[in-house]
């Protein structure tokens, strides 16, 4: 079926707010479709009527509808008062349009509040999410001081706990509703228990019976609530996308904000952040392992993939401009795998923050669903063979953090007040998420071998633990030290103290046991 949609919103508008919003309208990226416009004026301001009367884009048509005002509006620059009444006339006018729409063959409704200003691309990524009901979101201060929130919800008038009562006493209400805020935060698809105000409908839920009308017996407040409660019986889900949030004039002093939001808006054109259509998945997520290498062949590195090829689906490396075998093992060790391989003629560890970005910058180029990044010289114990498929197949988490141990010998690992590495969880496998502002350590050592924001997103500790072979030998102890002694003598970007203690003579060990 052709994608026709009729773009519509009921307006009782300032003039200074409904101009920012019909321009943006104007300028929605509509490659590929055909858009129509339907207004209905509800407006008590006669500039305002005019801008509908005149508002016009090249090959769309525009239809204008609407009644005089009868129910009075308050909109102060504290908050916005609504009455039963205005809502359920409101609701009247949204199932207008959806009875318009169905009735003159689209394939599927845009309707949008009038106090909106869109990001461009707002139409080409809802449609490329392929569901029946998504919102794209945005934030508002609903009262001032009260910090910034989303239009969407979880469940109940305006919960973030799925099935949870929101109690404002409760701390662990208020932790899990931090938590899926700073989720929403993330660009991706989210299903939510409700949502509204830029919302794309498709025909077949119009068809189905969606509508904003009462029901009879439920008295949550807002027509978009009885919207949701009835797409959700009528067994169609609810989701949000968080690629392009639009901008919420909701008080008139908002306005000075727009001209920034505009030019963010061209910073995150479709050419520099990309459209992103793939939600996170429950299963058939593959496994991509990230590494980079660097004269390893007489080291460890066969002994890591060997082990690593049994549980990864693809591999990128990058070679540090090697002097030995090391690219060939690579490409002999993974000749099964599908492997990206790299190869820098001159080394660029002495600025470590750069290579570390370019080994991200390879890996995601092939579109990876999760990152695995590890060294040449560790290795996970055996159990993430079995349970590796679990950890990536699930929509809850996005990071996962793991416990590193320092191997001293064959069978000890170090422990003291410089070496404690085992202690800690730290991140080594991650979901790539297109879109996500990822940043950078920006320092010559120690920089991290992932973007430093990751934990921003929703992580979890696991119990699988990591083997470093990096201290095992004598020899490479002494190439360590030596290295961070030439790139960082004065324990700029580490730990000085810790550095001298690599040569210790009596190093504390502790026997592994698996």
């Amino acid at each position: 079926m052709e994608t026709n949609i009729l773009i519509g919103s009921t307006v009782r508008q300032k003039p200074a707010i409904l101009r920012e919003f019909l321009r943006s309208l104007a300028e929605l990226d509509r490659n590929s479709v055909t858009c129509d416009f339907i207004f209905f004026d509800n407006n008590e301001s006669d500039e305002s009527s005019n801008l509908l009367k005149t508002f016009r884009v090249s090959g769309s048509s525009t239809l204008l509808t609407g009644e005089p005002p009868e129910i009075s509006y308050e909109c102060t620059d504290e908050t916005h008062v609504w009455n039963t009444g205005l809502i359920w006339k409101v609701a009247s006018y949204k199932d207008f349009i959806l009875n318009y729409a169905f009735e003159h063959g689209y394939s599927h409704v845009f309707l949008v509040d009038s106090d909106l200003v869109l990001h461009p691309l707002t139409l080409q990524q809802l449609l490329a999410a392929n569901v029946d009901i998504v919102s794209e979101i945005f934030w508002t201060e609903w009262t001032k001081g009260a910090g910034r929130l989303p239009q969407v919800w979880m469940s109940g008038q305006y919960s973030f706990v799925p099935g949870v009562d929101q109690v404002l006493q409760n701390d662990i209400y208020r932790k899990e509703a931090i938590k899926i805020i700073g989720i929403l935060r993330v660009p991706g698809l989210y299903e939510v228990g409700g949502l509204g105000a830029c919302t794309l409908i498709s025909r077949k839920a119009i068809a189905a019976g969606v509508r904003f009308a009462r029901i009879g017996n439920v008295d949550y407040w807002g027509e978009d609530r009885h919207f949701c409660i009835r797409a959700s019986v009528l067994g169609f889900k609810l989701y949000v996308d968080t690629h392009f949030p639009a901008f919420h004039i909701y008080r008139e002093s908002d306005l000075d904000g727009v001209n920034n939001y505009k030019i963010d808006c061209h910073k995150t054109g479709g050419q520099e952040r990309g459209i992103y259509t793939r939600p996170r998945k429950e299963d058939g997520n593959t496994l991509t392992l990230s590494m980079v290498v660097r004269n390893e062949a007489d080291r460890y590195l066969k002994q890591v993939l060997e082990h690593a090829r049994q549980y990864i689906d693809n591999a990128v490396i990058i070679d540090d401009a090697s002097s030995d075998n090391t690219v060939e093992l690579c490409r002999e060790t993974l000749k099964d795998i599908p492997l990206t391989l790299v190869e820098l003629k001159d080394s660029e560890f002495g600025n470590e923050y750069l290579l570390r970005r370019r080994q991200w910058e390879e890996t995601i180029k092939t579109n990876p669903d999760w990152i695995l990044a590890l060294d040449a010289d560790e290795v996970f114990e055996e159990d993430i063979i079995m349970t590796i498929k679990n950890l990536i197949n699930q929509t809850e988490y996005d990071v996962y953090c793991f416990r590193l141990y320092d191997f001293w010998d064959e069978e000890h690992y170090r422990e003291d007040r410089f070496w404690q590495a085992h202690l800690h969880y730290r991140p080594f496998l991650i979901r790539y998420l297109p879109g996500f502002p990822y940043r950078w350590r920006e320092t010559a050592q120690h920089c991290g071998r992932l973007p430093e924001n990751i934990l921003d997103l929703s992580y979890a500790n696991s119990s699988l633990r990591v083997k470093h072979f990096g201290w095992l030998r004598e020899e490479d102890r002494k190439t360590k030290y030596e290295r961070y002694m030439k790139f960082d003598p004065d324990g700029v970007y580490g730990n000085l103290n810790q550095y001298n203690s690599i040569l210790d003579s009596h190093p504390s060990l502790v026997k592994w046991c698996e």
